[in-house]
């Protein structure tokens, strides 16, 4: 009452309200949480709430859900009903959710030779110019599909990721990127500076073939000129594993594939942190440190060569035999002290 009356003081006291979890979660919260996480967030929010919140425990009120009721549910409920003054404590802070394993999500990725299979396995299928540009450089499946013309200069061989389409209710929105790292410039090598003319020639004449002459439309998309979607992206790469015969990797795998190519071939890491648009290098290494029990090898051996010389220069660089510890210290350098 102490703590009421100290509230209703300061004028942040609030009257107790009968609303329930349901009419919170999809009015105040969720238009309030619209403005601050990204559409696809958004929609997932209303997805949790509207398939697994509201049948289970919408109807309790706010004031009266209890820790029990989450238990029960399986659900950590981010609620920020505390922090606004409607509840005196978030619940969902007791409440133990269950813990998910993430053991199966390991990263498998090819070797440069099963790279080069899978491309030429693929090479009559309409979507083999987005898999190839996405194997040599690392970009995202959202980033591929929102990809516009305008962004690629092939005289410079270069493209810059500016945006990318992602999937709302299984409909096509245009989005900010994933972080502002995100946002990048990378380089392109020959062959997929090739690659792409020979698919812009060919993307040209199917749009002159139906009439349409929108020079700025997407790199990758249908005949109609629309993007790609990249659920469709994701269900071709994985009938191609079912065809090929290569080890299964996931879409997102080609990501790590190219980024452990490079590692492997000497790249400097903030390189490929740049390429992949990584937050930072560290980050990188954190991700790819599978990769660096082999670099440390070979790191270690060639700052032996480096110092020592030659593998076979060693006989003729090492002492001919051990000197014992008396003839050892009789052999010092003219201006130094000998010890006694």
């Amino acid at each position: 009452m102490a703590e009421m009356v100290e509230h209703m003081h300061d004028g942040n006291y609030r009257a107790p309200g009968w609303v329930a979890l349901n009419s919170y979660l999809l009015e105040p919260w969720l238009t309030s949480i619209r403005t601050r996480v990204k559409t696809p967030t958004a929609s997932c929010y209303q997805h949790i709430i509207r398939l697994h919140i509201n049948p289970n425990i919408g109807v309790i009120p706010l004031q009266k859900l209890q820790p029990e009721d989450l238990d029960d549910l399986h659900v950590n409920l981010l609620s920020d009903a505390a922090r606004k003054g409607t509840v005196f404590r978030n619940v969902a802070n007791i409440a133990d959710p269950p813990l998910i394993s993430r053991a199966g999500r390991s990263m498998n990725v090819w070797t440069g030779d099963q790279l080069r299979t899978f491309l030429a396995a693929i090479a009559d299928h309409e979507l083999y110019p987005l898999y190839f540009l996405g194997a040599t450089t690392g970009m995202r499946r959202g980033e591929l599909a929102g990809l516009r013309w305008r962004n690629v200069d092939l005289d410079t061989a270069r493209l810059t990721v500016n945006q990318q389409i992602v999937s709302v209710e299984y409909k096509l929105v245009e989005d900010d990127l994933k972080t502002a790292s995100s946002r990048r410039t990378i380089d392109l090598g020959p062959r997929t500076v090739v690659m792409l003319r020979r698919h812009r020639r060919h993307q040209l004449k199917e749009r002159m073939a139906t009439g349409r002459r929108d020079d700025d439309g997407y790199v990758f998309a249908k005949p109609d000129g629309s993007p790609i979607h990249p659920d469709l992206i994701i269900q071709t790469f994985q009938r191609f594993m079912t065809q090929i015969d290569l080890p299964r990797i996931r879409l997102h795998d080609l990501r790590h594939t190219h980024a452990t190519i490079l590692l492997q071939e000497n790249i400097h890491p903030k390189v490929i942190s740049e390429r992949l648009g990584h937050s930072s290098i560290a980050f990188t290494m954190t991700v790819y440190q599978h990769v660096m029990p082999g670099m440390q090898a070979e790191a270690a051996a060639t700052f032996g060569a480096a110092v020592f010389g030659r593998k076979s220069d060693w006989g003729e660089r090492l002492p001919k035999e051990r000197l014992s510890p008396c003839r050892r210290w009789t052999n010092v350098l003219p201006g130094r002290i000998a010890p006694t």
